[in-house]
């Protein structure tokens, strides 16, 4: 026979409703101005219960918040056994024989199944989440080629940020990447950037059809910069 609802808070421990375990002792006196009373024998707030709210029916048909406070069974049981009548007598005994089936081998063995698979799954999840940037970076890391900031702006989109180049251009100037003085640096990597290993210059000739030569400097990202920018924004 179910004399009070035990459940299972997130640390498997068993618990009882404050509320309930008020109504079932049969106590005359309002719930709040009781478990304030209770208090008193040093029960501590977040180790032997929690505060939380409920929502209960009220007289004009709609619902009112009501304070309620959730019981490790410890403080169940002793406050059971404080009220020194037969109901109290009754619950407390109730309370110690759901608390033996509680720490039986097979329950126990049946929580730490429930723990272990709660384990896996949040563990699948967090690989799930994870799993773009870990593909990502392993397959730059394996490939040492360089490429366009164009090109790290549709790497970037391709792993869930929407973001252009000149954006991603702007974006690298305000974060001090690129230099965004005007003249001949102008977009070309800070040393920050050259410090970090993140981008490098390549180098280009190019002959004029004058025959003139000239040197053009392009900034490129590198493999590690790849991984460093886009997990930077899968990051934010």
């Amino acid at each position: 026979m179910e004399l009070i609802k035990v459940e299972t808070n997130e640390n498997m421990e068993p618990v009882v409703s404050g509320r309930e375990l008020h109504s079932r002792l049969e106590i005359n006196t309002p719930y709040v101005k009781w478990f304030d009373r209770m208090k008193e024998y040093g029960f501590i707030e977040n180790q032997d219960f929690i505060v939380t709210d409920i929502f209960v029916p009220n007289s004009k048909g709609g619902k009112q918040n009501q304070v309620e406070h959730i019981l490790k069974m410890d403080m169940a049981k002793e406050i059971a056994m404080l009220q020194r009548n037969e109901k109290g007598k009754e619950i407390r005994q109730y309370f110690i024989a759901i608390e033996k089936e509680y720490n039986s081998p097979e329950k126990i063995m049946q929580r730490a199944l429930i723990y272990a698979n709660s384990q896996v799954k949040n563990l699948q999840i967090e690989v799930e989440e994870n799993k773009p940037k870990v593909l990502f970076a392993d397959s730059v890391q394996a490939s040492k080629k360089s490429i366009l900031v164009g090109d790290l702006a549709k790497l970037i989109k391709q792993n869930g940020v929407d973001i252009g180049q000149n954006r991603l251009f702007d974006w690298m100037r305000n974060k001090g990447f690129l230099i965004g003085r005007k003249g001949e640096s102008y977009n070309m990597p800070t040393q920050k950037s050259m410090d970090l290993g993140v981008f490098e210059i390549k180098e280009s000739i190019h002959v004029n059809s004058d025959g003139s030569t000239r040197l053009t400097k392009t900034p490129k990202v590198t493999g590690k910069g790849q991984v460093y920018f886009v997990n930077k924004f899968l990051s934010n």
